[in-house]
């Protein structure tokens, strides 16, 4: 079971945080108090993130989350995503549309679209850190890159932490006998009929803003906001504004 925080009303209604995967449930802080005044509120550590462990062997990440909200009675819950938990988001709204009502994708992550450039350099950079044994680098790297200009020094010094953190879980992990091995459901996305506003940083890596155009033109229910000010990590740039804007895409999904 993945260790996760839980607030808000008893009877109210579900909303489930998905942090980045260059973070932790930490991600939240910033969200945690407004949205649990109004919501009943869960965020997880994905496997091999903050307090959850990462075996060895096949595992899926949306069975996780689905096992997470079954274990809260049963949802229907929304899913706000951040990068790589905007795929698992995504992917469990696919998989298992009974446990979730409607999404809300910051910068989201999906295979379905080709990546560009810019993020392939990124990929092949971390890449030699790593295998060149310079976690430390690796680390800084991904600070320098998921954050946009409006960040500060504690977004900076938190996103170094939760990073070095999950490198030092997974890296660990890929050295087991059984190297852990992730599934994903195929997703038709003309199929996920949740309502849907993903958000995209103009800052950002190019790759997320085509993916956020294509979620948005290919789903049934979705929007696409680009935040001219963003990076990829909204949520840690402009807390108090995006924190806003989530409970109007909460509000706005629902009406």
């Amino acid at each position: 079971m993945m260790a996760y925080d839980l607030a808000g009303p008893a009877d109210g209604e579900l909303v489930v945080l998905i942090h980045s995967s260059v973070a932790d449930r930490r991600q939240w802080d910033e969200q945690w108090d407004r949205l649990s005044q109004r919501f009943r509120v869960a965020r997880p550590d994905l496997r091999g993130s903050g307090e959850t462990p990462m075996p060895g062997g096949s595992f899926s990440y949306v069975e996780d989350v689905a096992e997470l909200i079954e274990s809260l009675g049963g949802g229907p819950a929304t899913i706000v995503g951040s990068s790589f938990g905007g795929r698992v988001a995504l992917s469990t709204a696919a998989a298992r549309p009974d446990l979730v009502r409607q999404l809300v994708l910051l910068c989201p992550a999906y295979k379905g679209v080709p990546q560009t450039p810019d993020v392939e350099a990124f990929g092949e950079r971390e890449d030699e850190l790593l295998e060149a044994g310079d976690v430390d680098g690796a680390v800084e790297l991904n600070v320098a890159s998921w954050l946009g200009p409006d960040a500060g020094s504690a977004a900076a010094d938190l996103v170094r932490t939760m990073q070095r953190r999950a490198f030092d879980v997974q890296l660990a992990a890929d050295e087991l006998p059984d190297p852990p091995a992730p599934s994903w459901p195929e997703i038709d996305l003309a199929r996920v009929a949740q309502p849907t506003v993903v958000f995209s940083g103009v800052h950002d890596f190019d790759w997320f803003g085509h993916i956020a155009e294509h979620l948005a033109a290919t789903m049934p229910d979705a929007r696409h906001v680009a935040l001219p000010w963003a990076g990829h990590l909204p949520n840690l740039e402009r807390p108090d504004e995006t924190t806003g804007l989530v409970l109007d895409a909460l509000s706005g999904a629902r009406g």
